[in-house]
């Protein structure tokens, strides 16, 4: 059965903890089953904005691919498996934690490179499952300004085998893939065509032909149809995963 539904950016779950602004678009806080609130493979789309000097502390992930997409400022990522990094605006950037892995992510004073944040982080992180549980937890991350500024939807990261050779960085899944668009006013795109579809708005406005108006924060879940036209009505930049596979 088909279907496709929005969620406006003032339904999704708003956190304010002073140092950290947080918006989910899946239940997010508290003790509960991820894959129960799930859309395909998409378990969590979080919205966070985190002040200078803060961030979340040394915490573990099991069994998780995180992609980390940063909008504005930058983040510095470090991990128990040696990888560290700051991850910048076009930085595309995964974790797969696999048997385990504890990292922290900071909006830290000081960067490596001996300047220092002056501004709030503003990233959008998202989580699937892997295809396979219990595998060595790995790091990738690929600068990908040069293809977004060509403009057109770029494969971010992908398992798919058909995106083997196109996409910026890999996920263990081979179902699913995210793609990402830069958009001038005027400028469109065609969504995916797959079983489910998840397009975030993370800044601008678009049209969806058939749906109507998308702006920032709101996102689209599509079921069972895609294929659908989407149009910037001003500056954009979005974010879609194209799903071949769901919880349910």
């Amino acid at each position: 059965m088909s279907s496709a539904v929005v969620q406006r950016a003032h339904e999704r779950a708003h956190l304010n903890y002073g140092w950290l602004t947080s918006r989910h678009s899946f239940p997010f806080a508290g003790n509960f089953d991820h894959t129960a609130y799930a859309h395909g493979l998409l378990l969590v789309n979080n919205d966070d904005i985190i002040g200078v000097g803060n961030g979340f502390d040394t915490h573990q992930h099991l069994d998780t691919e995180i992609v980390t997409w940063v909008l504005s400022g930058s983040l510095v990522h470090q991990d128990s498996a040696g990888h560290t990094g700051v991850i910048h605006r076009g930085l595309a950037q995964r974790m797969s934690a696999g048997t385990g892995i504890l990292h922290s992510e900071r909006n830290d004073t000081r960067r490596a490179d001996g300047t220092r944040a002056t501004e709030p982080v503003h990233i959008v992180q998202m989580w699937i499952p892997p295809d396979e549980s219990a595998i060595t937890p790995s790091y990738q991350e690929l600068d990908v300004n040069a293809e977004l500024d060509a403009g057109g939807l770029i494969i971010l990261a992908s398992g798919m085998p058909a995106h083997r050779d196109h996409s910026a960085i890999t996920l263990h899944n081979k179902y699913a893939a995210l793609h990402v668009a830069r958009l001038d006013a005027g400028d469109s795109i065609i969504l995916p065509d797959a079983p489910y579809v998840h397009a975030y708005i993370a800044q601008g406005s678009t049209t969806v032909e058939d749906i109507g108006l998308l702006s920032t924060g709101d996102s689209l879940r599509i079921k069972g149809t895609g294929g659908h036209r989407m149009r910037a009505t001003e500056s954009a930049e979005v974010l879609i995963w194209e799903m071949h596979a769901g919880f349910r």
